[in-house]
Order: structure tokens, then sequence, then C-alpha cells
């Protein structure tokens, strides 16, 4: 098995190396995940993930596990896993109130449905629910919502070829059909082999942004598959997702257009593309 710490630094390396998130020393991060090697550097580098740590350590609280970079605790974030489900409905909604409520103003309680909806405290959950690029889709911005979120969610795929450090991959989009989000049909990806990863011809995947991250075994294949749907589920049925949207609309009406009059946002990507 992988180490939590090591398997923590393969996932949030390509965010932290488009900076986007986290430490600014996106090197050493990745030199982590390459070597293997788990050290309290790489335990403060962790740390400094200022929206996936307090994640770690809720789902490590709720199962009584002492280290929020466990391998169990680390995997059910980024991949999935029955951790997630021993973090009580209330107590998520109790976690994102504390975080979010004064970012989210009046509407925090939108957060707080979404957790007892059926939200887990998994990456996806974050990117589909928290941010706000699903409330802009509804708001007509296409373009680089769908685009970011695509790219942020840990999504799997199929490798089909390999050349050195690049990868070629089938997996499947993320498509807005004007009401909710939804898997398309296959693609074609060419990305990255991640520090410390050496896919192979027809491995099953987990990809973050341009990178693979992960070799993933048909467990836990089974496991992304389940969270993102379960997610995506959720955030299709509540009626105002990503509460956080009010303050990201005025930002867009400075620069973005809505995707009816001229197909692309101008929103910036900014810290908020990544785990932060």
């Amino acid at each position: 098995m992988i180490p939590g710490p090591v398997l923590f630094a393969r996932f949030a390396f390509p965010p932290n190396r488009l900076g986007y998130c986290g430490p600014a020393d996106s090197g050493a991060v990745g030199d982590y995940a390459e070597a293997g090697v788990c050290d309290r550097g790489l335990v403060e580098l962790a740390a400094g993930f200022s929206g996936a740590w307090p994640y770690l350590r809720l789902i490590a609280a709720a199962s009584r596990i002492g280290d929020p970079l466990d391998a169990r605790v680390v995997g059910a974030y980024w991949i999935g896993g029955r951790p997630l489900e021993r973090v009580r409905p209330a107590l998520l909604a109790a976690h994102l109130e504390d975080r979010f409520r004064a970012r989210a103003g009046r509407h925090w309680t939108d957060l707080a449905a979404l957790a007892m909806a059926g939200g887990r405290p998994h990456h996806n959950f974050h990117v589909f629910g928290v941010y706000p690029w699903v409330g802009l889709l509804r708001a007509g911005f296409e373009g680089e919502p769908l685009r970011v979120l695509d790219r942020c969610r840990i999504r799997w795929g199929r490798v089909t070829a390999v050349d050195g450090a690049t990868a070629t991959v089938r997996s499947r989009a993320l498509e807005w059909n004007g009401i909710g989000l939804a898997l398309g049909g296959p693609r074609t990806e060419r990305v990255r082999q991640g520090p410390g990863v050496r896919a192979l011809p027809g491995d099953a995947v987990a990809l973050h942004w341009d990178w693979i991250c992960h070799r993933l075994g048909p467990r836990g294949l089974a496991r992304l598959r389940h969270y993102t749907a379960a997610q995506l589920a959720v955030v299709n049925a509540a009626p105002r997702p990503a509460p956080i949207l009010d303050g990201a609309a005025r930002h867009a009406g400075a620069g973005g257009r809505p995707a009816a009059r001229t197909g692309r946002s101008a929103l910036p990507e900014g810290r908020a593309s990544g785990v932060r």
C-alpha cells in the first residue's frame, strides 16, 4: 500500500504545480511524490493545503484514526471509501458551516442542505458543491466553469498508450445539459504521468487536472465511480448549489458573459480551482 502522505502528494501535486493551491514550493511536493518518502517535511506541506486538510482531519476524527494522513483517510478523500460513511450528515453540515459561513453569507444553509441530502467529504463533493462553478453554469456561464469542473474533479480513465512521460487515456468528459451535470461518452486525452506514477497500457487510473495520480485496482475504480455519481446526484438535485456563487457572480459580471451571448466566462481560475 502506498503511504498516505505520499498518496496525498501525488493527488495534490497537479493543482499545486499549476499554482492553484497549497504551498508555494510545488517542486518539493513533486519531489516527495516521486521519491515516495514520508517525513515531517511532507506532513507540513500537506497541512498547507487549506481546502483538503480540514476534510482529512474531519474524516480521521469520525473514524477515530489519529493521523489525518493515514492511507485510509487519504484514499477516502480522493477516491472514496468507508471512512466517508462514518462522517454523519449533521457533522459534515457543521463542518461546512464553520468553514464557509462567512463567505456564503445568508446562503450558508445551502451547504448544510447538501450535506444532509447525501454529501460526503470527498474531493468531488467540494468541487461540485462548494466551489461556485455549478451555480455559474446555471446562471448561463459556460466554457471556463465546465472546464474547471472537469479538470479539478478526480476522474478515472483507462490507459491505451504510453510514450515516455506522457500517456493516452480513454475517459468520460463532464457535460452540462442546461439543467445538471452528467458524464458524457468516451473521449481520448493526452496526459502526463504524475511524479512517482508509472502507468502502463490497460491500467485504470485516477486523474487530476492533466496528470495521472494513481493506478486504480477494481475496488478503487468502483469507489471512485460510486462517489462521483453520488455527489453529482446530490448537487444536481439541489435547487441552489454552490452558495458562494453570489460573490463569484458579481466578479464574473465585471469580465465574463453568459454563454448564451458569447460562450465563455472570463472568470479567473485562481486558487479556487484546486484543492486549496
